[in-house]
């Protein structure tokens, strides 16, 4: 089952952060501005938004198991439209479609790992890992993307033949969960989520709790700094560095890269740091490569002989970003649902799925705005305010879970 759920995030996560690649692809191929072809993120991410409150709901009525089958069986059918009715329309449709499946497919994955983990260490690798793995999907993504583009012409649609292999991913990870088994009994005990009505008010309890608040803003704008750079790099480095469009996929790839690398060795590294202090070093560091990197970015000349040894240095280190990003969001996730009981982590699941969502689709709007009206430079620079506040809930966060944890101590004895 942990196998099945690794798989499941990698197949979404080929999908989901393709919308760079996409949005790169859609101007070439079908002509249209930038702020139109941002309007991608927008079906993806909304669509996420709107369904997150009743796919919480009704996911533990359903089945975990079931509803991440069903997912995939939306997005597989998705991917097939793709190259069967190649237009900006049907991108459309295939980004709605994955952010309503992925909606579905997080909550089931996140509460799964409640269930198959027995403490807060084993739930905080886990987590870590299987989110390791989901940049691992998008690392491996940007090149399977970059393989099907024509490199003399990037406007060729040929692109689009890429979803016959996505849509065959789905396929048999639909056939492993199938095959898999997992005890959901957890979910529903003491009378939690035995109706639709039960689910609704799981998620109602949660808005009482401080320690809801101020995570969900440390969600919302960690997913705005990491949505501004993965889904914009592309045109960064095909507009700002001058790289040909198939290696501007290809470079915007190690950013995942160094998120997986990031993301596996963080489970590792809270072995013997506390996650507040890593996180705090993470952001800082990001605000500091941030603004020394950026200046090496200016003036960059096309150059006709540009390849992997002898690209602007900016594109090699604009994507270290990643280690530092990595650890953000998957430990805070892991801190706030396992200070709650299994039973509410679907719904605390489905208000992570929103936010997340939310946070998404305004960094890549307010990227797609100041990249449109100045430079890609300086739609970066603007991370620094999403950090600076980053920061700032981090704090309030830390002094919630500790409160929430003396509590819980208080009741035990």
């Amino acid at each position: 089952m942990i196998v099945a759920l690794a798989l499941i995030y990698m197949v979404f996560a080929i999908l989901l952060n393709s919308v760079g690649t996409v949005i790169l692809q859609s101007i070439f191929s079908f002509g249209i501005d930038k702020p139109e072809a941002s309007s991608l993120e927008r079906y993806k991410d909304l669509s996420i938004a709107c369904t997150s409150f009743l796919v919480a709901s009704f996911i533990p009525l359903m089945g975990y198991r079931r509803s991440m089958m069903l997912a995939l069986a939306i997005v597989g059918s998705a991917c097939v439209l793709m190259p069967l009715y190649p237009s900006f329309l049907t991108t459309r449709i295939l980004f709605a479609c994955v952010g309503i499946s992925f909606a579905m497919a997080k909550v089931g994955v996140y509460s799964s790992i409640g269930l198959l983990t027995a403490d807060k260490t084993a739930h905080s690798r886990l987590t870590n890992t299987i989110e390791g793995l989901f940049m691992v999907g998008v690392l491996a993504g940007n090149w399977i993307f970059s393989a099907y583009v024509d490199r003399a012409h990037p406007g060729n649609p040929v692109w689009f033949n890429v979803y016959w292999l996505l849509a065959g991913m789905c396929a048999v990870v639909i056939a492993l969960l199938a095959t898999s088994k997992l005890d959901e009994s957890a979910a529903h005990s003491h009378g939690h989520n035995n109706s639709f009505s039960d689910s609704i008010m799981e998620m109602l309890r949660l808005f009482v709790r401080p320690l809801v608040y101020v995570f969900l803003a440390s969600a919302f704008l960690y997913v705005l700094i990491e949505q501004s750079f993965g889904t914009w790099l592309p045109t960064f480095n095909n507009e700002i560095l001058k790289l040909p469009n198939a290696m501007s996929i290809q470079f915007a790839g190690i950013l995942a890269g160094m998120t997986a690398i990031g993301r596996i060795g963080a489970g590792f590294v809270l072995k013997r740091v506390r996650w507040y202090v890593l996180l705090n070093i993470c952001v800082v560091g990001m605000a500091t490569l941030v603004i020394l990197v950026l200046p090496l970015a200016r003036h960059v000349v096309e150059r006709s002989d540009v390849g992997w040894f002898n690209a602007p240095i900016a594109a090699y280190l604009i994507p270290l970003l990643g280690l530092l990003m990595a650890p953000i969001y998957p430990v805070i996730n892991s801190v706030a649902l396992s200070s709650l009981p299994k039973p509410m982590h679907a719904a605390m699941t489905g208000l992570i799925v929103v936010f997340s969502a939310l946070g998404g689709t305004l960094g890549s709007y307010i990227t797609a705005r100041v990249f449109a009206s100045f430079d890609g430079i300086n739609a970066f620079y603007f991370s620094l305010v999403p950090m600076t506040l980053v920061l700032i809930t981090l704090f309030f966060f830390k002094r919630e879970t500790d409160r929430v944890a003396v509590l819980a101590q208080m009741q035990c004895t």
